[in-house]
């Protein structure tokens, strides 16, 4: 697809009045800016806050003693509604959101006035099968932005003015292949993965490079044949198995490898034709950011058909476990237990349950859950804990190096599966899993929380409890807080060592999206979105 394609809103009258200012926004930031992100904690230059993907900020201006004070700065609304789930990206005196279905948006960070606005030129037949028409952030490198767009296209953009520099198409949309994840820039490098899984499709995960957009390699998560794992799919299933990648990865600049989580099979909830384990679905893929080539995988649901994907996106930290070092990898997983890995090797160090289940006796030496009897999903429907939405979904946690606590959003609400027909028709959107799902059980049992456990083994140290049905991320600070925000549009701060609730605020509408923080003249902010806006706030 031609540039032409795609439409820029750029705001000329503006960037006039701006004049020369504009110099001195959005400065190259280079791979080497990304790679010591902590030794300048004022911006948020990648999406997971560093390459670790611990959503942690060095800031402490901000802090337990004055959180308390926090007043709002500035409000930018957005110039469409719809499912706002952007995680901003800061660099030098300017902010970059996106706005939905995909539209890059770049802000002054000390006012929120716009600078500059692009938007894709999608097609009146778009299919997003399984997927909300959202996005989720952009990637930033050199003097580049980077965008992938819900009808499958990875687009770099001029920093400064939104101008486009290339575009590539990563997937046919035609076939329902559809991204609303923000890219990940490593040196010389976008990755970005794709989702579509629901529609029965097979995934892959892809990188370009940075500065023409060739593909440069591409992964597919699940086998062919003559491939290793591909026994684990029965017949031909593997070839519309799903196992998409459509959520953000990690990156170990030391080993050079991505860590990405993969998807559930398809179809969702009737494994019968596709019996197996079905690799590498709901899986962690180890792979070699040069090459493409998986170093190790790690299977955490084998044989799922409860729509529980492994795509909450993977914490890398290390670590003394009985006396000897590790180099961790960790993630709350949809299915409701908490792992630890190995992140050279991909060995199960440890792992249990974080919320309420009652699919597994638990895990195996080799983190194989022990599964219980009759829990697939029935035609009269089976009641299982968690639910389709499972104990975390796509928001990230946030991990602390000076409480060594992970911070989870975490959801308790089981619901009854309905089984769905055995094989799935590709890219019909009357299809959606091969039918079946769920009913959802409400009312008090039914919660969600943000819960602190040990990041080494699991261990919960402590629970705030939440009003509706939460969808935000966490954010933790060096100023000792975690960041929230509940289902009815309260966000909050919390005292990252007990929970204690020190500040909140009514926002007005609900907040799907990752907190962040910046600073810029010496101060620092935190963002919040609810609704259709970017709320920033300040000390007084």
């Amino acid at each position: 697809m031609k540039a032409t394609k795609y439409i820029l809103c750029g705001l000329a009258v503006l960037a006039l009045v701006l004049g020369s200012r504009l110099t001195s926004l959005a400065q190259n930031v280079t791979y080497d800016e990304i790679l010591h992100s902590a030794s300048h904690p004022e911006d948020w230059v990648t999406y997971g806050g560093n390459y670790a993907s611990h959503r942690f900020s060095g800031l402490t201006q901000i802090n337990k003693q004055n959180v308390n004070s926090l007043k709002l700065k500035w409000v930018y609304q957005l110039r469409r509604t719809g499912i706002f789930e952007s995680s901003p990206i800061v660099a030098d005196g300017m902010m970059y959101v996106t706005e939905p279905p995909t539209t890059v948006t770049a802000l002054d960070v000390r006012t929120g006035r716009p600078v500059w606005r692009w938007s894709a030129d999608l097609p009146r037949d778009l299919l997003t099968i399984g997927l909300f028409p959202t996005n989720r952030g952009v990637a930033i490198l050199g003097d580049a932005v980077y965008v992938a767009t819900i009808d499958a296209h990875l687009v770099a953009l001029d920093a400064k003015t939104g101008a486009v520099r290339w575009n590539v198409e990563v997937g046919d949309n035609k076939k329902a292949v559809a991204i609303t994840q923000a890219p990940l820039a490593i040196n010389g490098k976008i990755v970005v993965g794709m989702g579509g899984g629901e529609a029965g499709l097979r995934g892959y995960i892809d990188a370009y490079d940075a500065k023409d957009g060739k593909r440069l390699w591409r992964l597919y998560t699940i086998p062919t044949t003559g491939e290793p794992g591909v026994e684990t799919w029965e017949g031909e299933s593997y070839k519309y198995g799903g196992a998409t990648t459509w959520n953000t990865g990690a990156y170990d600049p030391e080993l050079n490898t991505l860590y990405w989580g993969t998807g559930n099979p398809a179809p969702d909830w009737n494994g019968d034709a596709r019996k197996g384990d079905n690799l590498y679905s709901c899986s962690l893929l180890a792979i070699d950011a040069d090459t493409g080539k998986m170093k190790w995988y790690f299977q955490f649901s084998p044989h799922e058909t409860h729509d529980w994907d492994s795509s909450e996106p993977p914490i890398l930290f290390d670590a003394t476990i009985k006396g000897k070092k590790r180099k961790i990898v960790a993630q709350a997983n949809r299915n409701a237990f908490y792992y630890v890995l190995d992140r050279v090797t991909g060995e199960f160090i440890t792992g249990q349950a974080y919320a309420k289940q009652t699919w597994a006796k638990g895990l195996n030496a080799k983190g194989r859950p022990i599964e219980m009897p009759n829990i697939e999903p029935t035609t009269q429907g089976n009641l299982l804990y968690p639910s389709i939405t499972g104990s975390v979904n796509w928001t990230s946690s946030s991990y602390s190096p000076l409480t060594g606590l992970f911070y989870v959003n975490t959801r308790e609400q089981g619901a009854y599966y309905y089984k769905g027909r055995p094989t799935i028709q590709p890219a019909n959107p009357n299809d959606v899993g091969g039918g079946g799902g769920q009913k959802l059980v409400n009312g008090d049992a039914a919660y969600t929380a943000v819960r602190a456990l040990e990041a080494t083994t699991g261990n919960k140290k402590w629970e705030f409890k939440m009003v509706g049905d939460s969808w935000t991320g966490t954010l933790v600070t060096a100023g000792g807080l975690v960041f929230c925000a509940d289902g009815q549009g309260s966000f909050f701060a919390l005292d990252a060592d007990n929970g204690r609730p020190l500040w909140n605020i009514q926002l007005g509408n609900s907040v799907r999206a990752n907190p962040i923080t910046y600073a810029v003249d010496g101060k620092q902010y935190v963002v919040g979105e609810a609704g259709n806006s970017v709320s920033v706030f300040g000390l007084p």
